[in-house]
This record gives C-alpha cells, structure tokens and sequence, in this order.
C-alpha cells in the first residue's frame, strides 16, 4: 500500500487528504501537524466568508479554483448539514475615484462568471443595506458565510474513516530520502497529549515513511518546503490582521456583508464588515507586518523570524514600496478610533463607541525576490514533494477545487 504524506491540517491539508482517500483507493494517508488539533492557524482564524469570484484575475488559478471551490463547498455544506448561509455581499464605491475602479472590477467579475452579480445605485443599496451608505456598488448575492473550522473537522473525518491518520503534536523537522525509495518524515516526541479530531490517538515522535509528500503548511510552507528540496522563493511574510466585533445593539445594522472597493495594488480587500454564522458582525481584518509567524498579539515577536523575513532581499524592496500604508495600517492597529474612521465610510452609524476588540488572524503572504507580493495560489513540484506555496484567500473557499488540481497533478505525474 502507497503512503501519501500531508504536512498541515489546515482546510486546504485536509481537503487533499479527503480527495485522496475518494480518488485513490488502497493508498493511506497521513496528516502531520505540530498543533494539537486541525484548524488552529489560518483557517481557525479567517472571516468564514465564502467568495463568488470577483477580485481575481481572469484565467488564473485564483479565478478558476475559487468558482468550482464555492460550488463544491456549497453542496458539501448542504449535504453535511454544515453552516452556509447566501447572505450576499455589498462592493461600495464611496467616492468618484472608486466608482471608476468598480467599474474595473465589474469587467473582471463578469469575465470570471460570477454569479447575479449586478451593479446598483445609492436608492439599492439602501434597500439590501439599510445603514450602508456609496454613491454605486456591486451585489453578489451568492457569496456567503460558512464555519471553515466545522468543515475541516468534517474533512479530517472523512480521512480517517478512509482508513488514514491525522497525526497532531507532530511538528516536521527534517524530510530525508527513505532506503529503497520514498521518504522519511521525522519530529521531536510531542510535548503534550492530543486527540485527533473523530476520536483517534495522538500522535507519537520518531519517523514516518511516505512514498510521496504534499506541503499545505501555510504560514511555514516555505520552510517546511525547504526541508523537502524545494527552492527559497517565494518566502512566507506574516501579515497580522485584527478585527473588531460591533456590539449587540448594533449588531442588526448590517445584514451580510459589506465590502469597500480593493486598492489592485495590494492582494487585501480592506476593512470591511462581516455577518458571522453565529449572528454576530466583525469589522476587518486591517494588513500589518507580524513579527512572528505566528504572532497574533502585536506585542508578539519571534527575532529569528524577523530576521528570516529581513535576510529576504524583497522583503526591503517590498517595504521601500509600501512604508507608508504599512505605518497607517499600524496607527489603525493601536487606535481603535482610527481602525474605524475608514470603516465609518460605509456604516456611519456604527463608530469607534460601537465595537469591541475581537482578536486576530495571520495571513502567509508569498513574497517574491524582486519584492512582489505573490497574487495567485502557486504550487511547485520538486520530485515526489509536491508543495502548495502560496494559498492565500479565497483559499478556504477553493479547497476543494485545489485539492482536486493538486490531485489532478499527481495522477498525471503517475502516467
């Protein structure tokens, strides 16, 4: 029987493991990860917002993955009786500088076939929003809001009840070719107990014999990858985003979600509001430079991965290019009174007096050489590792869609 390794038990990890057990029978699966449950980093803390496909460039893997990822994530909801709610999503142009570039976006969503996307005046936004307030907007009424942590724990399900394993406690230090073929995954002996999420044993240390390795390590992905023989670029920067929660009073004054046009030079949406599946709404995520990978306090700091990120030549070019929305998005970070003043822009009636901190997410941001932010998902293949680099959002929502194009890639490296 063929062993397939997955290094990270996020959604995207666990997605692959799934579609594996579905399309391989007779191969087993193991899922490594240093946590003590699936879901703790990325995709335990995102917005839980499933996208229809509007911001990413016609025929790129982004555009493609996230359209067949939301149907695919859509139908395995309603199937597992998983949260997903179609509560619709405002894309508000405030000022004549942004009705110009959702114009821009309006070509971009049709080209990527997003579904009952139409645009509207100030008397239509009105009606879906009755507090929200712009001068023209897009509404996508298929975009909507699920629990990502509840789908990868369903996922992680499915993988074991293929007959795989879901090996917590279990952090990757050195990937070294096995005798007679294959790969030796290896780890320090956990340093606390765990249970895998249906029930399984926790993992023990020592080493793990696979035939092939698929990296999904999101904030370590270029690390991990390293281990296995892949190349430096591009490298992981840490975004950390915050968010605050509107308080329950003013919690019905946002009915789904409510957006502001994308600045196209940055791979972020902005501050925005976001209807949680719990009835609860958030404001945010903002973008700052973590200190750490996985720094989500901003008093965190990790100084060998600050010099990690500084020891990256595009880590300066991308600062020289960007410093100054990068001291504004920190101002925003500190002063809950600036965070919302953007915020306000779109929701007058709920201000700085209407929120409440609500913690934090970090993103893996890909970061080329030359300083570029990496847009798209990208995914090298170095012999039998296959490793996923970049899988920023809509992530979550294409899932599914990468697991099947990243499976897609090992069956045709089998012909």
């Amino acid at each position: 029987m063929r062993t397939i390794g997955i290094v990270g038990a996020g959604i995207v990890g666990l997605a692959i493991g799934r579609e594996l057990g579905l399309r391989r029978s007779g191969t087993r699966v193991v899922v490594f990860d240093k946590e003590d449950r699936v879901a703790a980093h990325q995709t335990g803390h995102n917005s839980g917002v499933v996208h229809a496909g509007i911001y990413y460039q016609p025929g790129s893997l982004k555009a493609r993955l996230c359209s067949r990822g939301r149907s695919m994530l859509r139908e395995y909801c309603l199937e597992r009786k998983l949260p997903y709610d179609e509560c619709g999503k405002l894309v508000v142009a405030v000022d004549p500088g942004e009705v110009t570039r959702l114009d821009a976006l309006a070509e971009r969503a049709a080209a990527n076939s997003v579904p009952g996307l139409r645009r509207v005046g100030p008397a239509e936004i009105r009606d879906l929003e009755p507090y929200a307030t712009g001068l023209a907007a897009l509404h996508s009424p298929r975009t909507a809001i699920t629990d990502y942590v509840a789908v990868a724990r369903a996922f992680a399900e499915e993988i074991e009840a293929a007959g795989g394993e879901i090996r917590l406690n279990f952090p990757v230090r050195r990937v070294t070719p096995a005798p007679g073929g294959g790969l030796l995954i290896s780890a320090r002996p956990p340093h606390r107990s765990a249970v895998a999420p249906s029930g399984g044993a926790a993992a023990a240390g020592g080493d793990v014999a696979v035939d092939e390795l698929i990296v999904c390590a999101g904030l370590q992905s270029d690390l991990v990858a390293g281990l296995a023989g892949d190349e430096a670029g591009p490298r992981i920067v840490p975004f950390r985003g915050a968010y605050m929660r509107v308080v329950r009073a003013k919690a019905d004054l946002v009915r789904g979600l409510i957006y502001p046009v994308p600045d196209p030079r940055y791979p972020f949406l902005g501050v925005h509001f976001t209807r949680r599946v719990d009835g609860s709404v958030e404001v945010g995520p903002n973008a700052v430079l973590a200190t750490a990978r996985e720094g989500y306090r901003l008093a965190d700091l990790s100084l060998r991965e600050v010099y990690g990120i500084a020891s990256w030549p595009g880590a300066w070019r991308m600062a020289g290019k960007h410093w100054r929305t990068g001291v504004r998005e920190i101002y925003g970070s500190l002063s809950v009174r600036a965070y919302m003043r953007a915020a306000r822009r779109y929701v007058p009636l709920i201000g700085a007096g209407d929120v409440v901190r609500a913690g934090a997410g970090v993103r893996a941001q890909a970061l080329d050489r030359d300083g570029s932010l990496v847009d798209d998902f990208r995914i090298h293949r170095v012999g039998t590792v296959t490793a996923v680099r970049n899988a920023p959002s809509p992530a979550a929502t294409s899932s599914m869609a990468i697991a099947e194009h990243v499976v897609n890639i090992l069956e045709e490296q089998r012909q």
